[in-house]
């Protein structure tokens, strides 16, 4: 397939995430499969109905797959075209996009790994440990962890997922921390951050991968250079 080519996909499944935050599944039309590689990112186009056209990137929120299908984790922004069009899309409805890019990928060889997510900055990550454990020859001998950082327990995207692939996988950590967890929440509260030094301990010989709003991701590389981290060793994507 064509780097640049331009392809089109029609929405199969929308599911509501939180009250702002939509799982949207799309299969390609045309092409018998999509291929990409986890971590990557699709470039979506829409028209306004005054005919300008819109242009936004997104993360692709699933593994790769052998019948054309993905998927995104997005949120509404108030005001933002592309956001709102996607959430208020019906079943079989037609989205435009090229790609995939991206270098935000696994890098081999592959280590312990942690990886750091806030919000929507999920998504890579989804796809990413769900390609990796699905097969023992991706992932043998190697232990990760997921630090997930969100407000309330409602904004634990895919919960269910990763305590399910936690309790399969046992080189595997779901860690999600709450910034305003009630009084009920029994697990970490606070930012991501400020569980990263006990998660690691002294070691240096690891991967990290951080997805989020820019401050996040500078506050955890700050922290793991550090701790005397390789900045080669750290890994991130920034979104606004």
């Amino acid at each position: 397939m064509a780097q640049f080519q331009t392809l089109r996909a029609s929405l199969t499944r929308s599911a509501a995430l939180s009250e702002f935050t939509k799982h949207l599944e799309f299969e390609v039309k045309g092409v018998p499969r999509l291929g990409f590689v986890p971590g990557q990112w699709l470039s979506l186009t829409a028209s306004k109905p005054d005919g300008e056209e819109i242009t936004r990137a997104y993360s692709l929120a699933s593994p790769p797959s052998d019948n054309g299908r993905f998927a995104f984790c997005l949120n509404r922004v108030q005001d933002g075209f592309m956001s709102n069009h996607l959430c208020d899309m019906m079943d079989g409805e037609e989205i435009t996009f090229q790609g995939p890019f991206g270098s935000f990928i696994l890098r081999p060889p592959l280590r312990d790994t942690v990886f750091i997510a806030t919000g929507t900055g999920i998504a890579p990550f989804r796809a990413m440990l769900h390609w990796l454990l699905a097969d023992p020859s991706r992932h043998e001998n190697r232990n990760f962890w997921l630090l997930f950082g969100v407000r309330s327990e409602q904004d634990i995207y895919y919960r269910e997922e990763f305590e399910r692939l936690a309790a399969e996988h046992r080189t595997f950590n779901f860690l999600p921390t709450l910034s305003r967890g009630g009084p009920e929440w029994k697990g970490l509260r606070g930012y991501v951050q400020e569980h990263l030094p006990k998660n690691v301990g002294e070691r240096t010989d690891m991967h990290a991968y951080i997805c989020g709003l820019d401050k996040m991701v500078r506050a955890n590389r700050d922290l793991l250079k550090s701790l005397g981290w390789d900045r080669k060793q750290i890994l991130y994507e920034k979104y606004d």
